[in-house]
């Protein structure tokens, strides 16, 4: 299984193969009967438009999907994965067989849909913390993501300009309340996970109080989740801890309270909306008029 997040070209190709096969089999079955109505030998031109201004991305899924169907299909990108369209613009044009472009296009747009929807939101929280002049924080994503797919929308995160947090329950430890009760207390917990998961990307510890985040400090954490703390809080935290440990919120981020959690001097901000709560973006695929 994978330990670290690889998004190299290569890797995502393969990824978007993976996802795609099994997306096509829960689509297609046994055969796409409404495009079994077109000419075989028939081939097409179609355009995908975007209907709404977004960040692109899912590339890799769209190349697949129409691949997988027609290996032949030529696609033509209008707009780089991760640059922003504008409502009504052409974001692609694919060439290949008529009846494999329509079994293919479900599939396309609905990784398309998804992805993009992931990085533009990804991309307005960022965009928001850079109009704050004293911020520097990240944003960060969770593992609130759909099931079987969140790698994909990691890397939409990370197209979007945001930060991966850990990818399951393996690559990285996060210690949460009932660790802490279970395990003895803050300083045990965190001697536990020296000890259980030395090779560990990183060992988190989340806190509810100013005095255990004191506590956290005292036994040596160095990555630290403040946890639906309010905003005067926020400002003490950051200087109780003094540049010792990294500082992460969680809880009520949204974009009317993004800018103020920001300006408090934290490091990263979490937000699970970001892979939750998302609205598709609104893609459609248009045939040319006419046989190319």
């Amino acid at each position: 299984m994978t330990t670290f997040f690889d998004f190299s070209p290569a890797a995502l190709a393969k990824l978007a193969q993976t996802d795609v096969a099994r997306a096509l089999e829960e689509d297609l079955g046994s055969a796409d009967l409404t495009a079994g109505l077109v000419d075989p030998t028939r081939r097409a031109k179609a355009t995908i438009i975007a209907r709404e201004a977004a960040v692109i991305c899912g590339q890799a899924w769209v190349q697949a999907a129409f691949q997988q169907v027609d290996p032949a299909a030529e696609i033509i990108w209008h707009v780089s994965e991760g640059h922003r369209c504008q409502a009504d613009q052409v974001i692609l044009e694919v060439h290949g067989l008529a009846h494999a472009l329509l079994t293919a296009e479900r599939t396309a747009l609905n990784f398309l849909q998804l992805l993009s929807a992931v990085a533009t939101k990804t991309s307005d929280y960022v965009q928001a913390i850079r109009e704050v002049p004293s911020a520097h924080a990240s944003i960060v994503d969770t593992r609130k993501t759909l099931p079987g797919l969140r790698l994909a929308q990691k890397y939409a995160v990370r197209t979007g300009g945001g930060v991966n947090h850990r990818l399951g329950l393996y690559d990285a430890v996060l210690i949460k309340e009932n660790h802490i009760a279970a395990a003895g207390g803050v300083a045990a917990v965190l001697r536990r996970a020296a000890q259980v998961a030395p090779a560990a990307r990183f060992v988190e510890i989340e806190v509810e109080t100013l005095a255990q985040l004191q506590e956290a400090l005292d036994a040596g954490a160095t990555m630290v989740l403040l946890d639906n703390m309010g905003l005067a809080q926020l400002h003490e935290a950051v200087h109780l801890n003094a540049g010792r440990a990294q500082l992460e919120v969680s809880g009520g981020v949204n974009l009317s309270t993004l800018r103020a959690i920001a300006a408090t001097g934290v490091d990263r901000i979490s937000i699970g909306t970001l892979t939750k709560d998302i609205k598709a973006i609104d893609f459609s695929m248009r045939f040319a008029p006419t046989p190319v």
